[in-house]
């Protein structure tokens, strides 16, 4: 019974002193990566259910790559972004993301979301008379969640993506803003802003931006894991009496 108090109590000392600097790999509770283009509501890229990150109090490294897939058309009825008139994205996924100070509203990082958009001009994605297929990045070095040089597609009109990296702070496309939420332990959003832009006319460009809200599940305070290992002792101490009467 003595090796086990002993035991019990190493046990309390080393939860007791455990500290939340280190970072815990933590799943995710829930995801969301969404896209708003322009006035439109956003759209929902569906989560796959699983993931998981290195989690600190300041940062989120390493988040699972390929949790969010989706393909769809989207329609742009915002007449300042004429000739854009639809944008169909295809294959939109996740690469691996790292954040870092993301307590505050200055922080944020990269992580590069992965597809083409097909920018149709002058008529909706279903009939579209012309369209231009613009990656999301090129060689995961440039493009949405990355930043870096501006993405240009020629043909018949020359397209131009324009993506930067992610923040918990406000994010600016255009004259179009959208903030997000520093990380409180378990939930975070980051955004992340997009201009696409054509060479037909000054008013044709149109701001888009990526939302990431992610939720994890909560990891025991270090005083919890301490009040726990100490009941525990309790007991054992209890025990011990009792053994020795």
């Amino acid at each position: 019974m003595r090796k086990l108090f002993g035991l019990v109590a190493a046990t309390a000392l080393v939860l007791g002193a455990a500290q939340p600097a280190s970072a815990v790999v933590l799943t995710l509770a829930s995801a969301s990566l969404s896209i708003t283009i322009g006035s439109l509501p956003p759209v929902v890229v569906p989560w796959n259910g699983l993931g998981n990150a290195d989690v600190t109090a300041t940062s989120i490294t390493d988040l699972t790559a390929g949790i969010f897939n989706f393909s769809g058309s989207i329609p742009v009825t915002d007449p300042g972004a004429f000739p854009i008139a639809g944008v169909a994205i295809s294959g939109a996924t996740n690469a691996s993301g790292t954040f870092t100070g993301v307590d505050t509203a200055s922080g944020g990082g990269l992580m590069a979301v992965i597809g083409t958009a097909n920018v149709c001009l002058f008529a909706s994605c279903a009939f579209p008379p012309a369209n231009v297929t613009v990656p999301f990045t090129t060689s995961g070095v440039n493009g949405v969640g990355l930043g870096g040089a501006p993405i240009v597609a020629s043909g018949l009109v020359n397209v131009t993506s324009n993506g930067n990296s992610w923040t918990t702070g406000t994010a600016t496309a255009g004259s179009s803003s959208l903030s997000g939420t520093p990380f409180d332990g378990t939930y975070v959003k980051l955004v992340t802003p997009v201009v696409i832009s054509t060479n037909i006319g000054a008013s044709a460009q149109l701001p888009m931006f990526g939302i990431l809200e992610l939720t994890f599940n909560p990891v025991p305070e270090p005083g919890t894991l301490l009040l726990l290992a100490s009941g525990v002792a309790g007991l054992a101490m209890v025990g011990r009496k009792r053994m020795s009467k």
